[in-house]
């Protein structure tokens, strides 16, 4: 075996010479279970040789996603490319919805951006690009699918159930996405398609083009296909959320909320100044907002591959991908702190332990309301490369070699660029809130002066001299994200008896991970010209405040009294603003300096991880009649370097009501190092029952690695600065991965050429799940101040069962039907305590309905997700944030105009759902609403 020098010499050749002819990710690896690096994808078209009946678009693609499914070693769900560069979806991660035991979360505009497998969430799911493990821009392995376009995607697999071959870190399930190859329809093939999107409820336009030509040349011995995606959009989403969290009274009869998290103090109805048993636990208001975030999209992606066939038993390809995904995000937000202390609330009315409804008069300014402008930007721009070599050996009829080097990149550099801004009003007003069932509360403010908010934004009563500064959080961080593969596989044929061949080999990785967060808050700069320091708006000139405007169709989904119109000011000209105030009188001496509130790196949240993976397996492939299967041992070597900081609170300065500066030490460096070997065996057994009924057992250990945040000693006390004092744990080295083990039984009946129904059953004993500790009340060393503190842990363990049903079936009329329905039960354990595991939805189901006949196709698709558990234990044990059901609508019809050219109308979120967080699922404790709107897709499409 080559040393690392040599794997490291030849992965970085592969990769300069795929960077030559921007080359895209080709053929798939050893590891997978359905074919072999080299072979063309399995669900491409058959040639078209001017006889066959070629089935095209959906029905198509059901139809090779049934053949992929039929022909798999291990419990599996595919889905193929309606044609040549021709997703079903515009994402991929859509596209994966409607697979069996799917579910995906969206991003801003309701566009799909992770995945979770048989209820498990993303932390527990590897994606892989032609076996390749894929380099993310979070501070997690959770792979985001907005930033790889689907038109760069020929198939998708989600194996659930496992192999010795496979590329170890899933538990949940294991997505592979396939590219095309030139071969699999030799000749010169192309297509291309624009796209014009729009949607209803923001009014907003987008435009895509794409294209992809491959063509074979040199007597098919040579290869070479090329694609390139634009892409320019703009989404919008109506948002509201609980930001601050809801306040909650200590319970003595709760020992996991002893303390509670009442900072201002505790709430008080009769004003008695005592915790009363009647006010034990009792809820209310924190801190929330309602608004708008814009999002201007642009992604670009350019693939290509060659490959070459000198002769019938060597194949070498070159392949790569690279994308940028550049979609900045601006939050236009209206904010109310209302956090109790004494004497702030008056007129309470309580119900069921929450206070519903209650006042803000109080003169003194220190506890009157002071409505908040909130503007947010996020600057997220991700460049994504993979590149790789691949060659496959024939040696001897029996004997074949497989050899893959590659190398995945991914950064994002964000840092001091995203922005939290917070105006002030400082006009005397009385305020009422008043819950109502809805995302959010009735809000009624009043001003001394007559004016009143709502009707005041509308009518633009309202200017610069009505808002002072506040808090100027400047942040972001930079992430670089390296992994350096190699792997050398063989395949030995046998055929004795039952051994049919034996595949063997090993694979390396390195990845290399790092965060820098740039920030002003750990040097008090966000809280710089807040409190007493803060300077009215007016002062400032340079026209802070623009102008007040209504954005269409805006909130239209939630009911309620609200500010609905909103004052604008954009971050760059409130920094100029404010860097020109320089030299002006600062209260309580010196001048201002705008570079005392720049941004600048904070060491306590940055982190440089390293894992590198040695992993060796064998697997015997077994075969006899009516029967196959398989049976391996999968060993894992990982060793982890994890470097942080950390430095000392010295001191906490009260700057006004609910508004601290914590002092920081000199930060000291952390290091910590892990290492661990598992040892992942694996068994499957396939069984023809009759000639279109086939049984399907799998029992394996499986592993999935903490995500890379977990691995690093980071903690943060930044909430200081709002007065909840609270120390949080990023994770440790010395966590181990998740470990489970897990059991398939799966029966498949294939009762037509084109048609599937099967159920299956699952069954997973998780160790070590990685959870987060509450420990309230510690003296962490910050003189006259208790803090709670939460940090990750290995849970003790967790089960997760469940059951999947689906169905696929096509009439010689043009008619189809696909269906999938899974339902699981999930519970973990940490010491005596039981708790539903994160990010598991009890049930997902999708159904559709399409026809296809001659030049028309359409198709109406309805993917419903339970509610699940998001966040446990947040207001105390059994307190749980969940995401609430939601049904996403989607249909398309497509009509072949003339001969190779089509033109498509598809339809998105055809509900117009929104997607809503909540605390237990009561309606009176929202934590958040995310609407994104009824969009449109138009496509012509050419191809030949």
């Amino acid at each position: 075996m080559c040393d690392y020098r040599s794997l490291r010499m030849l992965a970085l050749a592969g990769t300069s010479v795929a960077a030559l002819v921007l080359a895209t990710p080709g053929f798939a690896q050893a590891q997978q279970p359905q074919w072999e690096a080299g072979d063309s994808d399995p669900s491409a078209e058959a040639p078209d040789n001017g006889n066959a009946i070629v089935v095209r678009g959906e029905r198509g693609s059901i139809v090779r996603a049934i053949e992929t499914k039929r022909n798999a070693t291990t419990v599996q769900d595919s889905i193929s490319a309606l044609e040549l560069g021709v997703f079903p979806d515009d994402n991929v991660a859509d596209s994966l919805a409607h697979i069996t035991g799917v579910a995906i979360s969206r991003t801003a505009g309701g566009e799909g951006q992770y995945v979770s497998v048989r209820g498990l969430g993303p932390e527990y799911t590897l994606t892989t690009f032609n076996g390749r493990i894929l380099a993310t821009d979070g501070a997690s392995r959770d792979f985001a699918f907005d930033v790889l376009p689907a038109d760069v995607i020929s198939g998708a697999d989600v194996v659930k159930g496992a192999e010795a071959s496979l590329t170890e870190g899933a538990i949940g399930g294991l997505v592979n996405l396939r590219s095309a190859s030139p071969f699999d329809k030799p000749g010169l093939r192309g297509t291309a398609r624009l796209e014009g999107d729009r949607n209803f409820m923001s009014r907003y336009n987008g435009v895509k083009f794409s294209g992809v030509i491959s063509d074979t040349f040199a007597n098919d011995t040579l290869g070479v296909m090329l694609g390139l995606v634009i892409e320019r959009r703009k989404d919008r989403t109506d948002v509201a959320g609980n930001d601050g969290g809801w306040t909650r009274n200590p319970d003595p009869t709760d020992e996991s909320w002893l303390w509670g998290n009442a900072w201002g103090g505790n709430i008080d109805p009769n004003g008695n100044g005592e915790l009363d048993p009647d006010e034990y636990g009792l809820i209310g208001l924190g801190q929330f907002r309602v608004g708008s975030i814009i999002e201007e999209k642009k992604r670009n992606a350019y693939t290509a591959k060659i490959e070459w066939r000198p002769t019938s038993n060597f194949q070498l390809t070159i392949d790569g991908l690279k994308t940028r995904l550049d979609s900045p995000q601006v939050g236009y937000q209206q904010s109310y702190y209302t956090l109790f202390s004494p004497d702030r609330w008056s007129n309470m009315e309580i119900q069921d332990g929450i206070v519903t409804s209650f006042d803000m008069d109080n003169p003194d300014p220190e506890l009157a309301l002071n409505p908040e402008l909130l503007n947010q930007t996020n600057y997220r721009v991700v460049d994504t490369e993979l590149y790789g070599a691949n060659a496959r050996w024939d040696v001897t009829d029996s004997f074949t070699l497989v050899g893959d080097v590659y190398r995945s990149k991914s950064s994002r550099h964000s840092g001091g660029q995203d922005s939290y801004v917070v105006l002030r009003m400082n006009q005397p007003n009385s305020a009422h809130f008043e819950l109502n069932g809805g995302a959010v509360p009735d809000v009624y403010i009043d001003f001394n002066d007559g004016r009143e908010l709502s009707n005041g934004l509308a009518n633009g009563e309202f200017g610069p001299s009505d808002f002072n500064t506040h808090y100027f959080e400047l942040s972001g961080d930079n992430i670089d994200d390296k992994v350096t593969g190699a792997s050398l596989a063989a395949n030995l044929e046998l055929n004795a008896s039952w051994l049919k061949s034996l595949k063997f080999g090993a694979t390396f990785t390195d990845r290399k991970k790092s965060r820098d967060l740039v920030n002003n808050s750990l040097t008090g700069g966000a809280d710089y010209y807040s409190g007493d320091y803060a300077i009215n708006v007016g002062d400032l000139g340079g026209n802070v405040l623009s102008h007040s405007f209504t954005l269409p169709n805006f909130m239209s989904g939630v009911s309620g009294y609200f500010p609905r119109s909103f004052l604008s000011f954009d971050i760059p000209g409130y920094q100029a603003a404010l860097a020109a105030y320089n030299g002006q009188p600062r209260p309580g001496g010196g001048t201002y300096d705008y570079a005392a509130a720049a941004p600048v790196w904070n060491p306590l949240q940055s982190y440089r991880v390293k894992e590198t993976t040695w992993a060796g397996y064998l697997q015997a492939n077994l075969e006899g009649m009516r029967w196959n299967g398989n049976v391996g041992l999968r060993v894992v070597h990982t060793s982890t370097d994890a470097q942080a900081w950390d430095a000392p609170i010295l001191s906490i300065t009260e700057n006004g009501a609910f508004n601290y500066t914590a002092k920081y030490g000199a930060a000291e460096e952390i290091l910590q190092k892990s290492s661990y070997t598992y040892l992942l065996p694996s068994a499957n057994l396939n069984f023809g029952l009759t000639d279109d009924l086939r049984l399907r057992l799998g029992a394996a250990r499986t592993m999935a690695r903490p995500s890379v945040e977990a691995l690093a000693p980071t903690n943060t006390t930044e909430s200081v600065s709002w007065g909840e004092f609270t120390q949080i744990y990023g994770g440790n080295a010395d966590l181990k991965p998740y470990t489970a083990d897990q059991f398939d039984v799966s029966l498949e009946w294939y009762f037509s050429p084109k048609s599937i129904f099967n159920v299956a059953a699952f069954y997973k004993y998780i160790r070590n799940q990685i959870t987060t500790s509450w420990e309230p009340g510690q003296d962490i060393g910050v003189p006259g101040y208790l803090f709670n503190v939460t940090r990750p842990i290995n849970g003790d363990y967790a089960r997760v069962k469940g059951i999947e049903v689906g169905l696929q079936h096509l009439w010689e009329n043009g008619f189809g039907v696909r269906g999938q329905f899974t339902r699981n039960w999930s519970n973990s354990y940490v010491g005596d305590l039981e708790r539903p595991l994160e990010g598991i939805a009890p049930s997902v189901y999708s159904l559709s309905v399409l026809y296809e006949k001659g030049p028309l196709s359409l198709a109406v698709t309805a993917d419903h997700t339970d509610g699940f558990t998001t966040a446990t234990s947040v207001l105390g044990e059994g307190f749980n944030e969940e995401a609430d059901a939601i049904t996403w609508l989607t249909a398309h019809i497509s009509y072949e105009v003339v001969k190779n050219f089509s033109l498509t109308l598809e339809g998105q979120n055809l509900l117009d759902k929104a997607q809503t967080y909540s605390i237990n699922g009561n309606p009176m404790l929202s934590q958040g609403y995310y609407r994104y709107g009824r969009s449109f897709k138009l496509t012509a499409g050419f191809r030949f």
